[in-house]
């Protein structure tokens, strides 16, 4: 512990140091994202909204390959913050929220450290690892409010290979350093020696002595995971494929395990994403395309006498949504949290013009762990396994290079899995819906980049 203290502050501190350089170039730029949404979730109510988000930043270039950047940003729903009251006619300045203008990045950037190709970013910022089905920015679909870590990340970019380290704190209760935290560290390497190919192999590890799961636990948990990327000759292809280990400390058992208190809770679970397509080298350029995904659910206790249990796999901060539901639910603060799933998806996209992309794609959900049976041997309600069938078309307009158009409907067609079955948070938590449940979900949105 003593030598990786020692390490991290060291690199902090260097960083620092070289940041005092001259002055060269500013360059300023943003966007701003206006998405309206409209749920109908059937027995769940419905929902409507515009979300906005607004982002400024400034970027500073210094001599000897080194840079600063800053930027702030503005997530709200539309409505929060006006700034009057209608009845009244009094006017006020603030907002009626904590939905304040946020330091979303804010960082130092160091490149060729030593006369090698070795760069060090030190601060807050995003960054994605892979197909960022564990760590990502949050703006792949509805909610985009963003992700950004404070973190201090090291990337070594060689001709035929990549390699980033990064490590970053996650929570912080001003304890012992690096102690009663929460934080999370990984090293992600890429083979690039290959034409249009990224082969991939990484390790994540969250450790947790806040209490996520509600109790006053410990959480250590590591991903190893493989992935393959690439495209060849009009086939394109995305395989990965993860498993999760680790232990979970501090979940109690039953109070009348007097000898055995606490629970014996653990990762041991598998996650999978896989998605393969191929571009017809005609008119439209159609592209065919195949997902599967599996998102273990562990291994539920069913027994009245013990707590103990394997975990469901998590995807950490993942920019990868497999509904526009359930992983967008806006009844609930779980968002790209789904677990305990099987996922089938085929679709199509095309492309009429060079401004215009539409995709057509429908999906198959299943659970992988169902529910536990309620009723006696001779009476019993056994939940389903099948969670229903979901369909989605969905068109960008590019306006220019600026500005862009997105505009999207998604059906989804429920089934008796719906009742009972344990999906959100990271599949610890049943979704509550109704099995003769269908759901709707209509968008429009406009970005502008600049």
């Amino acid at each position: 512990m003593r030598i990786k203290t020692i390490a991290i502050v060291a690199l902090a501190a260097m960083c620092c140091m070289v940041a005092t350089a001259e002055l060269q170039q500013v360059d300023v730029g943003g966007s701003i994202r206006i998405r309206g949404n409209y749920f109908n979730m059937d027995s769940l109510g419905k929902n409507s909204f515009i979300e906005q988000r607004t982002r400024l930043n400034v970027k500073a270039d210094f001599t000897e390959e080194v840079y600063a950047f800053i930027e702030f940003d503005y997530y709200s729903m539309w409505g929060e913050d006006f700034r009057s009251n209608y009845l009244t006619g009094a006017d006020f300045r603030t907002g009626t929220n904590n939905n304040d203008v946020n330091l979303y990045q804010g960082y130092i950037h160091v490149d060729n450290l030593w006369g090698a190709p070795l760069s060090l970013r030190v601060g807050r910022q995003e960054f994605r690892l892979g197909n960022a089905f564990f760590i990502g920015t949050q703006e792949s679909s509805a909610f985009f409010t963003g992700m950004s870590y404070d973190a201090i990340r090291l990337m070594y970019a060689h001709d035929q290979f990549v390699i980033n380290a990064v490590t970053a704190k996650t929570f912080e209760r001003y304890g012992d350093f690096m102690e009663d935290d929460a934080d999370l560290y990984g090293v992600y390497f890429s083979y690039i020696g290959i034409e249009d190919v990224s082969l991939d192999a990484y390790w994540l590890y969250a450790r947790d002595r806040v209490g996520a799961l509600g109790n006053d636990d410990d959480i250590h948990l590591h991903t190893l995971g493989l992935r393959g990327a690439g495209v060849v000759n009009g086939f394109d292809f995305e395989v990965e494929g993860a498993y999760q280990f680790g232990s979970v400390k501090g979940v109690p058992n039953p109070w009348f395990r007097l000898f055995n208190r606490e629970a014996d809770v653990d990762f041991d679970e598998f996650g999978v994403n896989v998605e393969l397509g191929y571009t017809f080298d005609t008119a439209w350029q159609p592209r065919l395309f195949a997902r599967f995904a599996y998102l273990g659910g562990g291994n539920p206790d069913r027994s009245w006498w013990s707590n103990d249990f394997d975990m469901p796999f998590v995807r950490l901060c993942s920019d990868l949504k497999y509904s526009e539901f359930f992983e967008n639910d806006p009844r609930s603060l779980f968002k790209a949290s789904m677990s305990n799933v099987l996922f089938y998806s085929l679709g199509v996209q095309v492309a009429p013009t060079e401004a215009i992309e539409l995709k057509l794609v429908g999906a198959y959900l299943e659970v992988d762990q169902r529910a536990a049976d309620l009723g006696r041997w001779f009476w019993r309600n056994r939940a389903a396994k099948s969670l229903g069938w979901e369909v989605g078309l969905y068109g960008d307009y590019h306006y220019s290079e600026d500005l862009t158009i997105r505009a999207g409907y998604a059906h989804f067609f429920g089934r008796r899995g719906l009742e009972r079955n344990e999906i959100l948070a990271i599949g610890l938590l049943p979704w509550g819906g109704d099995r003769n449940d269908d759901y709707d979900y209509l968008f429009i949105e406009t970005e502008i980049k600049f």
